[in-house]
């Protein structure tokens, strides 16, 4: 690989936003058909890096060098034009098209007075979705699909072009282990046809798996460039942080504690069936399982999102009746949701107003208007609390880096003072540093008395915050495990099997 040339090469690469740096100096290689991962804090700089490849930020200073060639100045489609192709972590899907056209829309841009191509459109998805070895119905709206279901159709786009190299942008996060290895899979196979594959990925067990290179960066600069074999995950973690951090089992025996929710043979059909557990007091409970036993569903459920056919929800001795997620929310139920840039919050709106939003009717004033003082000292206040990094809470949502914005998403709901919090995968997206604080703030939470639910993909997650662990299949919750007792090893083997 030392004496090849590189496909991509950066000298010197800087780039300011006014005053702000947000990167310096960066000299950086990606050779043909390598597998190089790219890793580093939120906020580092590793999304400012793709889009300068990609042509979105023209650089402040330095070079990029396509097969030798200087290639600036850079635009998205000369980006393209050269083999650059992007899966940002945001998707930038249309959710208002089919699943082929999001695919295949390419393939019908620059034919402005010409027929849509429906039956090519098709045909090119159904291509790069059996190179996934991944089923999806064509003609249905991606607005239908889960998370995962719209990040594989990103995935699938973006090899639907004529790629030469491909970044992906945390293109597991919301991947089951299956879905994981297919992806990889995948990966390795475009090795082997000679297109390079840039992997941003917060899973450092991944990283050490698939790359032959990995880069770190930190507060906009990098860190060095490693040969795989010399690096471990703990080694990366440090290199990332400058920090040593431990995962450690915090299970508590919380048997004598006294039952905050008491769900029985809660049901609703082809979703889950016969769902029973109770949640005390100041405990934080895990729950995981593939994709599709039902996790998520119950959830919703819980947070009357959707209606139980079956069974009862007690909340502190009195059964509830759950017709929205208004009537939960009254009850002392928040939610979390998986999907924070959609759900979780309004990414254009202030700080300062997505904290409030879940309380607003609380801080009206007799005319029924909101103070200004009110909205602001209560925004402040949970920034404060939570240590969310931001200028000011007049600054859009959409600012921040992933760990934050899960920060304010959890600020919203705080905000209302809930009983019971259902946390649905709350790392997703977050990097290792950032999610220790939000480990956190969960034990601060359990130790105030509020009862924690958390749905994890990760069993090293749950097994860092939770005090039990139900494991969920097919709609059903087949074995609990407390953390400590049983090897995180073990649970995989379960849950994978």
């Amino acid at each position: 690989m030392a004496d090849a040339t590189p496909f991509l090469h950066l000298s010197g690469l800087s780039k300011r936003f006014g005053g702000v740096r947000a990167l310096e100096g960066i000299d950086w290689d990606v050779m043909p058909g390598e597998v190089h991962c790219l890793v580093g804090e939120n906020g580092c700089g590793k999304s400012t890096l793709i889009k300068a490849v990609a042509g979105v930020h023209p650089p402040t200073e330095g070079g990029i060098e396509i097969d030798g060639q200087d290639v600036l100045p850079l635009d998205p489609a000369k980006a393209k034009a050269l083999g650059i192709q992007v899966i940002f972590q945001d998707l930038s899907l249309f959710p208002n098209l089919t699943v082929a056209e999001n695919i295949a829309i390419e393939s019908n841009l620059g034919a402005a007075l010409s027929p849509v191509r429906k039956g090519a459109m098709r045909r090119i998805a159904r291509e790069v979705l059996g190179r996934l070895d991944f089923h999806l119905d064509l003609g249905a709206a991606v607005s239908d699909l889960s998370v995962a279901e719209r990040q594989i159709v990103a995935i699938a786009r973006g090899l639907a072009g004529k790629a030469r190299l491909i970044f992906m942008d945390e293109p597991t996060a919301s991947l089951t282990r299956a879905e994981v290895d297919r992806l990889l899979a995948i990966v390795e196979r475009l090795k082997s046809d000679g297109i390079a594959v840039v992997f941003v990925s917060h899973r450092l067990d991944e990283v050490v798996r698939i790359a032959e290179r990995v880069t770190v960066m930190r507060d906009g600069r990098k860190v060095g460039t490693y040969p795989v074999g010399e690096v471990d995950q703990r080694r990366i973690a440090h290199l990332m942080t400058g920090l040593d951090i431990e995962a450690k089992v915090v299970a508590r025996d919380m048997a004598g504690a006294e039952p905050l929710l008491e769900v029985n043979r809660l049901s609703r059909r082809g979703e889950f069936a016969d769902v029973s557990f109770t949640l005390r007091r100041g405990e934080v409970l895990g729950l995981v399982g593939l994709l599709g036993s039902g996790r998520t569903e119950l959830a919703l459920t819980l947070f009357g999102m959707n209606r139980s056919e079956g069974g009862t929800i007690r909340l502190k001795g009195r059964e509830l009746t759950l017709r929205s997620n208004r009537d939960a929310v009254r009850a002392g139920i928040a939610y979390v949701s998986e999907d924070r840039l959609s759900l979780g919050v309004i990414l254009p709106q202030s700080i300062g107003d997505n904290v409030v939003l879940a309380v607003m009717k609380g801080l009206r004033n007799r005319f029924g208007l909101l103070p200004t003082t009110r909205r602001r000292g209560l925004g402040e206040d949970w920034v404060k609390r939570l240590a969310i990094k931001v200028p000011g809470i007049d600054r859009p949502v959409q600012t921040l880096s992933g760990g934050n914005q899960q920060r304010v998403v959890l600020a919203k709901w705080l905000a209302a003072r809930p009983s019971v919090l259902i946390l649905d995968s709350p790392t997703v997206g977050v990097d290792i540093k950032n999610k220790q604080g939000i480990y956190e703030v969960v034990a601060d939470l359990a130790n105030q008395g509020v009862g924690v639910i958390v749905i994890s993909d990760e069993v090293g997650e749950v097994f860092a915050t939770c005090d039990r662990v139900l494991h969920m299949r097919q709609g059903r919750i087949v074995g609990e495990a407390v953390p400590g007792r049983v090897s995180e090893h073990a649970m995989e083997e379960r849950i994978y099997a």
